[in-house]
């Protein structure tokens, strides 16, 4: 028996002109693509259901952290503090994340300046305090952790305010997050006295926060999270774009559809009339011989980029002020200058995100919009969220520490950033030590006496002074 199929429908459908074609189409498959998008709209309003609720059972705290006066440490010491955090990260399982609604936690480390006097914050969760700290004090071994309450408490949340008013933004990166900023080894030099050879980045920012008066706050988070090792595959693909060699077939979906789209395009045209495709001149990839010394420049360093440990990472800023002393130029001018001495041209860059999250509008309904941007900027800062505003870039150990670190005292002159109150240190060995203004031997506390006498005319002294039970070894 011979199975005969029947191609005359398809060769009818082929023959429709081009608009009845796509109407066809659209009547007979368009259903499949609406249902495509209803079910990922429900998944994703299923996660935010099931992260929100999830979210509700985890705490956060806030440590204010005080470095001791006179700190010699170089950002290096920060960025040994986000290799230590990087122990938070962990895989989440499909039933986690889909039924649990577990995600991965988040940092923010802060610096505020209320009426000039400025502090370095770390807000964590609760189960992961003993790891910041042990990280800070790996780093700085006096410094004083202190829990605080939050400094958003009592701050006006909803605007227009008759007291308040805010600007702010997020900070976004300029080009693709595996081109790296302008880090702070490179702000040393070997000229000068040791001491000043690094030239502080974060003395320009400590200024503008110390020059702040009463009735002036400055807000300023960083939202850390930490991430796997996905993101540096990003490195190859950038690398081979630069030195034009094209992706491997089958690499992604798109590599695999192209020759079927190319085919069924050759058919329809053979029907509605000849085609001859454009030949193009197929590019010959570069060898590092004929690179530019731009083109090697951005290899090494998105190279270099890829090697290090990456978490996910976005910039907020708030100023908040009370009308009769609010000085916005100031203060935002000020950030945008600091942020600025991170601006490689050839590689990467910081940027106010313009478009959604500045607290500025134009054109149409501008006064309705800015009161909208306010909003949704002070609740998006208040609440630490990741996912609200704008996508998160990756930034590695090494850029996160040139952004945030504890000044160097000999670059910044702050006179106004809390610091501990000196550097600890153990009593020297020799130091005597005395009870009751009376002279007690070191070895007293190591050396119990033996029998009713004790071991040194000294001590038989002050036993006549004391009874035996007061006495330390007794």
């Amino acid at each position: 028996m011979d199975i005969v199929i029947n191609l005359t429908p398809i060769e009818d459908f082929l023959h429709l002109p081009p608009d009845l074609m796509l109407w066809k189409f659209f009547l007979y498959f368009g259903w499949i693509i609406l249902a495509w998008m209803f079910v990922k709209a429900s998944l994703h309003l299923w996660l935010i259901y099931i992260e929100t609720k999830w979210s509700m059972k985890n705490k956060f705290i806030l440590l204010a952290i005080d470095i001791p006066k006179g700190n010699e440490q170089s950002p290096k010491a920060t960025e040994n503090l986000f290799t230590y955090l990087a122990g938070a990260h962990g895989s989440v399982s499909f039933f986690e994340k889909w039924f649990l609604g577990v995600y991965q936690l988040s940092f923010s480390f802060e610096i505020v300046s209320i009426d000039g006097y400025t502090q370095f914050l770390i807000r964590t969760p609760i189960q992961f305090r003993s790891l910041v700290e042990s990280s800070v004090y790996s780093q700085y071994p006096d410094a004083e952790i202190t829990e605080v309450d939050d400094y958003v408490e009592g701050m006006p949340l909803r605007f227009p305010d008759e007291e308040y008013d805010i600007a702010g933004s997020e900070f976004i990166q300029q080009k693709h997050f595996i081109y790296p900023i302008k880090t702070y080894k490179e702000f040393e030099h070997q000229m000068g006295p040791s001491e000043t050879q690094f030239k502080d980045p974060m003395a320009s920012l400590m200024d503008l926060c110390s020059s702040l008066r009463t009735g002036e706050q400055f807000w300023y988070q960083i939202l850390v999270t930490p991430c796997g090792f996905d993101w540096a595959k990003k490195a190859d693909d950038e690398v081979n774009k630069i030195l034009g060699k094209k992706p491997k077939a089958g690499e992604d979906l798109l590599d695999r559809l192209a020759p079927i789209v190319h085919g069924v395009s050759e058919g329809l045209f053979e029907l509605w009339g000849p085609y001859q495709p454009e030949k193009k001149e197929e590019k010959k990839a570069l060898s590092m011989m004929e690179l530019t010394p731009v083109q090697k420049k951005k290899i090494e360093f998105i190279q270099n980029k890829a090697s290090q440990l990456g978490f996910e990472a976005k910039l907020r800023i708030v100023y908040l002020a009370k009308k009769d002393v609010i000085n916005k130029a100031k203060v935002f001018s000020g950030f945008v200058g600091y942020i600025k001495q991170f601006i490689d041209l050839d590689l990467n860059s910081f940027k106010p995100d313009l478009d959604f999250t500045m607290t500025k509008s134009a054109y149409f309904n501008q006064t309705a919009r800015l009161i909208t941007k306010k909003n949704r900027l002070m609740n998006n800062y208040v609440g630490r969220a990741v996912g609200a505003g704008r996508t998160p870039g990756v930034y590695t150990i090494e850029e996160l520490a040139t952004i945030w670190h504890f000044p160097i005292e000999a670059s910044v002159k702050a006179p106004l950033v809390q610091m501990a109150p000196g550097r600890k240190a153990e009593a020297p060995a020799s130091l005597p030590l005395f009870m009751d203004d009376k002279y007690v031997p070191e070895d007293i506390f190591n050396e119990k006496p033996k029998g009713p006498k004790a071991p040194d005319d000294k001590i038989e002294a002050l036993e006549k002074d004391n009874p035996p039970e007061n006495l330390p070894f007794a």
